[in-house]
């Protein structure tokens, strides 16, 4: 099945989700994608009129039989350059992969992030508290400012966490260098094409 591995880093696979579920012809779906990137592959950037008019990728029409000719331009535009995202992600992804880059734990970006997790958790899990301390239960509303006061100090450390960060960015490496590419290699990797017209073979 087609797929692009961005490691959840854009909204592609949860839209694949939803689309999934009510997968018919009169919506843009997975393969609708495929082929947008096929015929891309074959007229060139942009080239949105000749790819629609090409028998070959036909497919695309389908969601758009009852929509201005407008909204078909914007939506598949929109939707390629969501395409074209998920595309570099995974592209950088695997080459860290492939020179073993890993993440600091100690980054404060990090510790910015499980403390977000720790706090959407401490929020969510605890919801019910409002409601039932509004009702006059007061075991519940002395739980529920132990939870606030839990939250409060997240809070705090969040703070903290993001006045670093400034500091701690300035300090690394670009890129390029954390990716051992030139500036023109990365663009040369992003634009380059074999040549071949050829699409009827792709998987």
């Amino acid at each position: 099945m087609f797929n692009i591995a961005d490691g959840g880093f854009t909204e592609l696979h949860t839209l694949w989700e939803v689309e999934e579920k009510r997968k018919c012809d009169d919506i843009w779906w997975r393969k609708h994608d495929y082929w947008l990137l096929a015929g891309v592959a074959y007229h060139g950037y942009a080239r949105w009129q000749d790819i629609a008019n090409h028998h070959m990728f036909a497919v695309i029409n389908e969601p758009f039989k009852n929509v201005s000719l407008e909204y078909k331009n914007r939506f598949i535009a929109r939707r390629f350059k969501l395409l074209e995202q998920a595309l570099i992600i995974e592209e950088q992804l695997k080459r860290a992969d492939k020179l073993n880059l890993k993440q600091d734990a100690q980054h404060p970006a990090m510790a910015l992030n499980a403390r977000f997790a720790e706090l959407e958790c401490l929020a969510e899990s605890h919801q019910h508290l409002s409601k039932e301390s509004l009702s006059g239960n007061k075991p519940a509303n002395a739980v529920l400012h132990k939870v606030l006061n839990q939250l409060e100090e997240l809070l705090a450390d969040m703070k903290g966490d993001v006045n670093r960060l400034p500091s701690t960015l300035v300090r690394m490496q670009t890129v390029a260098n954390r990716l051992g590419m030139s500036e023109r290699s990365i663009l040369s990797q992003l634009t380059k094409g074999d040549g071949k017209h050829d699409v009827a073979t792709l998987p």
